[in-house]
């Protein structure tokens, strides 16, 4: 596919023999990188989605279980009438246990460890509606009530991925900028190294663009080897992720998995860090010819 017979003798150039490698562990990164932002991005949206109008009134345990179902159903019948809530249900004691068991193990399974009961509500921001006016409306009801607002955490959760998603977003640049340095010195030597052969070319009538057009095509086979090789890398250590957040799936971690566009996105990287290693090969060639003449 990329036998293409040059006038360049570039098969002795030594100068080109890192550059697939440098490219393969830029597409590396890039890959990594990219994922990384699209898993953080749809993290946030799911939370913001599920999480952002929501609160948890957490009642603290009495001597016996029929006073807490007795507490629960007061609670209930008050929050649904407060305003700003539009819906309020029980947490099941057993969804109680799922919740605390990655933390306390076993332990949650005994008779003798008093849990709270938890009311799940969901509110209308617009109302003004807040965990402490939420709170003042069951005190007299239930007391030592408190009420958790997910939208709180929710934010700093999002401003923390946020800067993880820059961070992703200034690798990806930063990628770009070395991918041009490195293509930019590796011609540059090229061009160094067949000075002669490219000043008889000059001689028998051959155009800039001529010249050029043998490093591009030269860039366009180092880099689609080198980004080949970053897939074969990139790719496994994804799939790794991916399994390795399954296992450890306790529903606080996010889903590592990618939608089949987010792959399709992913995998468009290797092609476009090779496609700007071309322009970057040529566009230093025709630079660097205008100026010798």
């Amino acid at each position: 596919m990329f036998a293409r017979r040059t006038v360049l003798p570039f098969e002795s150039d030594e100068s080109g023999r890192f550059l697939p490698w440098l490219i393969a562990f830029m597409v590396y990164l890039s890959v990594l990188a990219t994922a990384g932002a699209l898993i953080f991005n749809d993290l946030v949206r799911q939370w913001d989605k599920g999480v952002a109008e929501t609160m948890t009134v957490q009642l603290p345990p009495s001597a016996g279980a029929a006073t807490d179902d007795e507490r629960v159903l007061k609670a209930l019948a008050r929050l649904r009438t407060t305003a700003g809530v539009t819906s309020a249900s029980s947490v099941s004691a057993e969804e109680v246990r799922a919740l605390l068991e990655p933390w306390l193990g076993t332990a949650v399974d005994s008779d003798d460890l008093p849990l709270p009961r938890l009311i799940s509500i969901e509110v209308d921001r617009s109302t003004g509606v807040t965990a402490e006016s939420v709170a003042d409306a069951l005190r007299g009801i239930v007391p030592g009530v408190s009420v958790d607002d997910h939208r709180q955490w929710l934010d700093g959760m999002i401003r923390t991925i946020q800067s993880a998603e820059l961070i992703a977003a200034l690798v990806l640049a930063l990628i770009v900028l070395l991918t041009v340095a490195t293509v930019v010195f590796t011609t540059r030597a090229g061009l160094g190294l067949h000075r002669e052969t490219i000043e008889v070319l000059h001689l028998i009538g051959a155009q800039d663009s001529y010249i050029a057009r043998q490093f591009a095509t030269r860039a366009l086979r180092l880099g689609f080897k080198g980004g080949l090789i970053g897939l074969a890398f990139a790719l496994p250590t994804l799939a790794l992720f991916t399994l390795i957040g399954g296992t450890l799936q306790t529903g606080l971690l996010p889903d590592l998995s990618l939608s089949p566009r987010q792959w399709a996105g992913v995998l468009l990287l290797m092609p476009a860090v090779v496609i700007i290693a071309v322009i970057t090969a040529r566009v230093t060639v025709l630079r660097t010819l205008g100026r010798m003449v």
